[in-house]
């Protein structure tokens, strides 16, 4: 399949294109030869977020358009006179769900409810939805795959099962030809340290002392070019409409295990201490996380090529040349 010719005219729009995975995708998907905008949330300040690493080519080609998910009117803008839609924009941080849960239940479930109703009015070819591992909760089997019962542990996952609720339902309905992608825990090249990866990473290169919350907790950790990888597939694989595919590795590792590796690749001695403030509350820890891949390897045609070992390395280098873009050794929710 020369997915060059597939993408090449195609006007793509990535809400959350100013994020970690979403400025990821816009480059590769650039590369591909689609013509891509990116919705990215106002400030006063203009800020595009991770776009602005975009070499100047790519920046030139991409067309940024601001507003606000809330926004019906916004997201109906962005949304005309585009082919296909994926709808990366969300508040993701769980911490934060616990403080502001209006505000992300606004954001990831009606903002999602806004992207849908618009790809239906305007009729778009596909709208690429993105799910999170979360909304699954602690694994009551394992591995995890896509039958395994929903459960809102924290305001986050809920609102994440809303969102993935409301897009089944506009593909039954409405007949809207949606696709929903499931990431477990991506990580790589520009993530904050909101996430356990980089937290862990810039506190080893700086610090004598890692703060760290549960340590027992197990993973599925994904390098964000697979993941991205598969965002690619779902656009271009025929008949997968209606369908919920999980990208993960079918690898885990436990918090207390992956500080280990970082600490191995970093050179650092530094102590592993367990800080009250970042452990979440009992019921709404999710234990573990392992995915089952196999729906995506065998309907969309993706596999997990970057191993953990080679993912963090390539991350820990990143981080050593953007250090100064850190609040090192501060708790980010």
């Amino acid at each position: 399949m020369n997915t060059e010719t597939i993408f090449t005219g195609k006007k793509i729009l990535v809400t959350g294109a100013a994020g970690f995975i979403g400025s990821h995708l816009v480059e590769r998907l650039q590369t591909l030869g689609a013509d891509v905008r990116a919705l990215v949330r106002y400030t006063s300040r203009g800020d595009v977020g991770w776009l602005s690493l975009l070499p100047g080519e790519r920046k030139q080609a991409l067309e940024i358009v601001f507003g606000d998910l809330r926004d019906p009117d916004a997201v109906r803008q962005a949304i005309v006179g585009t082919h296909i839609v994926i709808h990366l924009g969300a508040l993701i941080s769980i911490p934060y769900s616990y403080l502001h849960p209006f505000e992300v239940a606004q954001v990831n479930l009606m903002g999602t409810l806004n992207v849908l109703i618009a790809a239906r009015d305007v009729g778009v070819e596909r709208v690429i939805h993105t799910s999170s591992s979360e909304v699954y909760g602690s694994a009551q089997y394992i591995p995890i795959d896509e039958r395994h019962p929903l459960q809102g542990q924290s305001p986050y996952s809920a609102s994440k099962i809303g969102a993935d609720m409301l897009a089944e339902s506009f593909h039954r309905t409405f007949d809207l030809p949606v696709v929903t992608i499931r990431p477990f825990n991506t990580y790589g090249p520009r993530q904050s340290a909101r996430a356990v990866i980089p937290a862990i990473i810039t506190q080893a290169l700086t610090r004598d002392t890692i703060f760290l919350g549960n340590l027992s907790t197990r993973r599925d950790f994904t390098f964000v070019t697979d993941t991205v990888e598969g965002f690619v597939r779902a656009i271009v694989a025929g008949g997968v409409e209606g369908g919920v595919f999980n990208l993960g590795t079918g690898y885990e590792v436990s918090i207390s295990e992956l500080c280990q590796m970082i600490l191995a690749l970093t050179g650092s001695r530094a102590r592993i201490i367990q800080d009250e403030q970042r452990l979440r509350p009992e019921k709404s820890e999710v234990l573990r996380l392992l995915s089952d891949n196999r729906r995506a390897r065998e309907v969309l045609g993706w596999t997990p090529k970057v191993s953990l070992d080679e993912g963090l390395k390539e991350t820990i280098e990143w981080i050593k040349g953007n250090l100064g873009r850190f609040k090192t050794g501060q708790y980010e929710i």
